[in-house]
């Protein structure tokens, strides 16, 4: 099937960009690597009345690290670009997990950060890593620019908090309060495919202790969802075995999956249990080995 008709328009500035949403209103869609959005378009689910490509406007393509130990990721960074970032590995270990694990080569190489953010599909994987890391997205508009935490930002299923004349410019990772640890599983049929379950574990320790720790589930619920009492369950704790099973139990019991080809729900949450355990366990000597 073919899109409907479309006016084109590939601002240089984001001056010119924001200009232009201005002017259409919600009849305008932002264009960054468009895996999510073109195939929208084609099947006709979105039809955008005028299509605004942000991808000939400088400035947008990074991702770096701050002194604190944070992150900025621009809304032009591939997900290619964190998959083979020199940047990711050690100091960001949950983003390098995840990052290899998105969608496939092809999507990889076009589709950005930012872009599956906006997207807000409950399967997507980075809105779970960067919820877990406590992140945020940069909005920028006419009238400036405003910082809303990931959790107020995916507001529901393919649902996020832009107004019609924002655009998002940036996804950040806060400062560390301590050593990052924590990774991504997901558990998917074949390489590409939406994920029948996804983890996300960040922690950040001091002295062996769990001083901060955000657990967020892909794919198993109407959008992401954050274990917010599994993850406060792990602070000041070095990882024993005994608050890893509780944090696994609190994990599973947030999910809300529904039962389809891909498995039961009772299956998919013992996915999430399954996998919250084997990443902190994986963690434990670490911590343990810094106490």
């Amino acid at each position: 099937m073919y899109p409907s008709r479309f006016r084109y328009e590939a601002p240089r500035t984001l001056d010119e960009a924001l200009a232009l949403l201005a002017e259409h209103g919600e009849d305008a869609k932002v264009l960054a690597g468009g895996q999510s959005l073109v195939p929208m378009m084609k099947l006709r689910f979105a039809a955008p009345g005028v299509l605004v490509d942000i991808n000939a406007i400088p400035g947008l393509g990074h991702h770096e690290a701050t002194a604190g130990g944070g992150l900025r990721i621009g809304a032009l960074c591939r997900h290619v670009d964190l998959e083979h970032s020199s940047v990711l590995p050690g100091a960001h270990p949950t983003m390098a997990a995840a990052a290899p694990l998105v969608a496939d080569p092809i999507v990889r190489n076009r589709g950005t950060l930012v872009g599956s953010l906006c997207h807000a599909d409950p399967q997507g994987d980075w809105a779970s890593v960067m919820l877990a890391l406590g992140g945020s997205v940069v909005a920028a508009s006419p009238r400036g620019r405003r910082t809303i935490p990931v959790g107020d930002f995916v507001v529901g299923t393919f649902q996020n908090a832009l107004e019609h004349d924002e655009i998002a410019v940036e996804a950040v990772v806060p400062d560390a309060r301590g050593v990052r640890s924590g990774s991504y599983l997901k558990l998917e049929r074949r390489v590409g495919d939406f994920a029948t379950a996804g983890v996300a574990v960040a922690l950040e320790s001091e002295g062996g202790r769990v001083v901060r720790a955000g657990i967020a589930l892909t794919g198993v619920g109407p959008s992401t969802l954050a274990a917010t009492e599994a993850a406060q369950a792990l602070v000041g704790s070095s990882l024993e075995r005994d608050v890893v099973d509780r944090a696994a139990e609190l994990a599973a019991a947030v999910a809300r999956p529904r039962t389809d080809h891909r498995g039961t729900a009772d299956y998919k949450r013992h996915v999430v249990a399954t996998f919250v355990r084997r990443i902190l366990t994986a963690e434990r000597a670490p911590a343990g080995a810094a106490a």
